[in-house]
């Protein structure tokens, strides 16, 4: 599932935390930040390589042409998945240009923390094929219905396309393969706290026994 640890930098345990859309992910981070915990968020550095100046953000009009730039030279992102949906291809070609830049962020990101453990959030780690980045893997589990209920109130979808978008994820069943640990997410609030507070006291323990071998990304290309 997870890769074997050594000695490393101020991180004692790397926890990769996935899960499908809309099961609770944001949630389930906010609850660990609230207890002392580094939270960084690939979908967050997804957006810093590309931002305006960036080699990332120049990669990609390269790659996909000025019409994925807006007038103010952001990333038009709207246009980007346009492409990427008509085109299998575009994804891959994408990824190839962020997936290495974002994993040698995420690399400063941790080397610069000095902490028992550190949850990495990756929605989507079993796509990415990211698991052997981190020591644990820990799944935020909701079921169909909860996750197709969620997107459709937060991002003003209608049934089909929510449902699309949970079928152009991987599969729960995928995901609890490569899971170690795995936060229900089908209960209420006093259930969740308390799977966080027990998962906290559990990585604590964890990191005092045992630290992690140093990440090396693969880094973008010249």
């Amino acid at each position: 599932m997870s890769g074997s640890t050594s000695s490393h930098n101020g991180v004692g345990l790397r926890v990769g935390m996935t899960g499908g859309v809309a099961s609770g992910k944001s949630t389930v981070s906010q609850a660990f930040a609230r207890l002392g915990v580094p939270v960084i968020d690939t979908d967050d550095l997804a957006r810093e390589v590309v931002a305006p100046g960036t080699e990332g953000l120049e990669a990609v009009r390269d790659a996909f042409g000025p019409e994925v730039i807006t007038d103010d030279g952001q990333l038009d992102r709207r246009a980007l998945r346009d492409r990427i949906f008509a085109d299998p291809t575009a994804r891959e070609t994408l990824e190839a240009i962020t997936h290495p830049r974002i994993e040698a962020l995420m690399a400063q990101r941790l080397a610069a923390l000095t902490t028992p453990y550190a949850i990495v959030v990756v929605p989507l780690m079993v796509e990415a094929g990211w698991q052997d980045h981190f020591d644990r893997i820990l799944l935020v589990d909701a079921s169909a219905a909860d996750q197709k209920r969620r997107v459709m109130q937060r991002d003003q979808l209608s049934a089909p396309a929510a449902r699309r978008m949970l079928e152009n994820q991987a599969n729960a069943d995928q995901r609890r393969a490569i899971a170690d640990d795995i936060i229900d997410n089908r209960h209420n609030h006093t259930a969740l706290q308390s799977q966080i507070a027990a998962l906290d006291r559990r990585y604590r323990d964890l990191a005092a026994r045992r630290s992690s071998p140093p990440f090396v990304p693969t880094g973008p290309s010249e």
